[in-house]
């Protein structure tokens, strides 16, 4: 079995940040990034967030280009990737736009999965990983279901996870030129035992400028 390539998918502050304090999504991307995204998205076969991003930011997820939708279609694939999302107590709410297109998939544990079920099961499949939510399982069963690249959007929960698992091929982390310095706001990833620890440096691939964002794209493993 061959687990799908992993691609943390994020944009930060220059201090490191992914959102500020406020109720509402703090912009930190610009069109052309948007559109860079977009792309991954399209090369894609599956999309995993967290429930917890789905409750704060409300994405839908999909291919916006209509030309890779046709691109997608024409190579036998399903217009949209697959969407993903992973919670231990199954809290979902079934109004958010995650919900209204393409297909849908949700990983619980044994705690979680009746009320996963009962909130989405007329939407989504609902699998439970047993236990507790581990993320090579869950990588193994998507690897078994034909996915071969999986693109992680956040949050940070789930980005620490497969970053300490040493589970993430590639980060593409987008650099915006600006301070959020709030010291409760939420980081790209939270404290944690990581492989290697702080004497590992990452492969840097390449960096790309898109308008005023700058896009590096890393290599853990490597």
């Amino acid at each position: 079995m061959t687990r799908p390539h992993v691609l943390l998918s994020v944009a930060v502050s220059v201090d490191g940040y992914i959102d500020d304090r406020g109720a509402q999504r703090f912009p930190l991307s610009n069109a052309e990034d948007f559109d860079h995204v977009d792309r991954a998205r399209a090369e894609s076969d599956a999309i995993l967030v967290g429930a917890a991003t789905i409750r704060r930011d409300d994405p839908r997820l999909l291919v916006r280009h209509a030309d890779r939708r046709a691109a997608r279609v024409a190579a036998g694939r399903s217009e949209h990737p697959l969407k993903v999302t992973v919670t231990g107590s199954g809290d979902l709410d079934r109004t958010r736009a995650f919900w209204q297109a393409g297909d849908k998939l949700v990983y619980t544990a044994e705690r979680g999965h009746r009320r996963a079920v009962a909130a989405v099961g007329d939407l989504a499949e609902v699998v439970s990983l047993g236990p507790s939510v581990d993320f090579g399982t869950l990588l193994d069963d998507l690897g078994a279901r034909g996915v071969d690249r999986l693109m992680v959007e956040g949050g940070g929960t789930l980005h620490t996870a497969f970053l300490a698992a040493g589970l993430a091929d590639e980060i593409r982390m987008a650099v915006a030129p600006m301070l959020i310095g709030q010291a409760a706001a939420p980081r790209f990833v939270n404290p944690a035992e990581f492989p290697g620890g702080p004497a590992r440096r990452f492969h840097l691939e390449d960096v790309t400028k898109l308008g005023d964002v700058a896009v590096l794209r890393y290599f853990p493993k490597r």
